[in-house]
């Protein structure tokens, strides 16, 4: 009897089902294209363009403001809209992702940006506009970044890109912080030529990422990485129960995707964002697991203390006793500090697989400089004002490493980093507001330095999984799968 022959199984077919066989190794992301020497520098000044312009804005208001004669509910109002727009349209980064793709994402952020800095402009109802319009964009930007570094870079230049990030960020913030007092008095105190400097480096991000659009066919649903099936975060898969939309993936859900199967779905349950050893149950409910909770608490209480020292600490510094604009300049140094905080933690970070030494530093630094502002703030301001940007912003900046070291593809990346942006910049939206009513109530900045000290505790103990807590190499067992 004749044996027929073996059918040839194709190599991306044999590649599937090694992936999902159980225990099998977890296969190794796939490489970026090499792109040649012009091309990849187009792609360098592109990103540090747009980093530099990401927190531009939002550095504006706080040396202006004891010289502009904004009112305490003004500077109240654009202190809490930031973070709270941020938390609120984080989500928008999925569908922007899985519409458009990374490349065409940040570039309409980026026009969306350049509108809101223009609308800035136009009197106050236009800055509060403006404002809300620019925090919609960066709440796109911040997501997409951490996935576009990964995608477009080699895996041994993360960290030194999530530090130029951070970086480039804090000096384009900086630099415009410390041109705010000089154009307001050259211009014969118009805080609206002072505040329409940010449209320069919005059209400059605008103009160095367009380069880049040529990579968006390739962009969209870039997500299927060797494994992906085994992620729990497959594109188009919702974060059910998380207020993330289609698209972001669902963290720890394990929602089926596009791989389809039931061996993948089971998979997807042991293996989603932040499962610890011994798998865990809450993708059968849609709940967010320990890590996704980390990383939200982490990165929220981090978050919330930055942009309350952001809108506040001139006035904390004039309070003290310093004379207005030196008070003013303190905040440019403070920006500094985020921008050299910012650069060192993630490439340090990123070359550990255990962050948590890199985040209790952060904090560390960070008490150190709030414990400065309590004990002498009129004594050396500006060595509080960068200790307190060094801590502050590494803490802004390493969060972007923990989504790519947590995350197992491009995918499961965006999931984390939508999720805990999406709930942390609404934990943040509290604090300018929170620390304006305990000044109101006791008439003195100590009860909110207290309270941000509190807040670094509290971020201590919130740290902790999100330092460490990798995805299983293999299938962890599910019960009833």
């Amino acid at each position: 009897m004749s044996v027929p022959a073996p059918v040839p199984v194709p190599a991306a077919a044999q590649s599937s089902a090694a992936a999902q066989r159980p225990g099998a190794a977890e296969p190794a992301p796939p490489r970026p294209a090499r792109e040649g020497p012009a091309a990849a520098v187009m792609l360098v000044v592109g990103f540090v363009l747009l980093s530099l312009n990401t927190r531009v804005a939002f550095g504006q208001l706080g040396p202006l403001a004891p010289v502009a004669g904004f009112g305490t509910g003004t500077l109240t109002l654009l202190g809490l809209l930031p973070p709270l727009c941020m938390g609120l349209f984080a989500p928008l980064a999925a569908t922007a992702r899985r519409r458009l793709g990374e490349e065409r994402g940040l570039f309409w952020a980026s026009a969306l940006l350049l509108a809101g800095a223009v609308v800035r402009i136009l009197g106050l109802p236009g800055l509060f506009i403006g404002t809300v319009l620019v925090s919609i964009a960066t709440a796109v930007v911040n997501v997409l970044i951490p996935v576009f570094v990964r995608s477009r870079f080699e895996p041994r230049r993360v960290g030194v890109m999530m530090g130029v990030y951070a970086l480039s960020m804090g000096v384009g913030s900086a630099l415009v912080a410390a041109l705010m007092v000089p154009v307001w008095e050259a211009s014969g105190h118009s805080w609206r030529t002072a505040i329409g400097l940010a449209a320069v480096p919005a059209a400059l991000a605008a103009l160095g990422i367009a380069p880049q659009l040529r990579h968006a066919g390739r962009g969209a649903g870039r997500g299927a990485e060797p494994g992906a099936a085994r992620t729990g975060v497959p594109s188009g898969a919702g974060a059910v129960g998380t207020g993330v939309p289609s698209g972001a993936g669902a963290v720890g859900t394990g929602v089926p995707g596009s791989a389809g199967t039931r061996a993948g779905d089971t998979r997807a349950r042991a293996g989603g964002a932040g499962v610890g050893k011994g798998g865990d149950r809450s993708g059968r409910t849609g709940r967010l697991d320990g890590l996704a909770w980390s990383l939200i608490a982490f990165f929220g209480l981090q978050t919330l203390l930055f942009y309350t020292t952001l809108a506040w600490l001139p006035a904390i510094l004039v309070d003290a006793g310093v004379a207005k604009g030196t008070a003013g300049g303190m905040q440019s140094l403070f920006i500094l500090g985020v921008a050299i905080g910012g650069f060192l933690t993630p490439v340090l970070a990123a070359a550990r697989t255990d962050q948590r030494p890199h985040l209790f530093g952060v904090l560390l630094v960070c008490a150190l400089g709030y414990a400065g502002l309590l004990v002498a703030p009129a004594s050396a301001p500006a060595l509080w004002a960068v200790v307190l940007g060094a801590g502050l912003g590494g803490g802004q900046a390493v969060a972007g490493v923990l989504y790519v070291k947590r995350g197992r593809d491009h995918d499961h990346v965006a999931a984390l980093s939508t999720v805990a942006q999406t709930g942390g910049y609404l934990i943040a939206a509290a604090g300018p507001v929170t620390a304006s009513v305990l000044h109101a109530v006791t008439g003195t900045w100590t009860a909110p330095l207290f309270a941000f000290v509190g807040v670094l505790l509290l971020s201590t103990v919130a740290s902790l999984r999100a330092g460490h807590d990798r995805p299983a190499a293999g299938p962890a067992p599910v019960a009833g799968a």
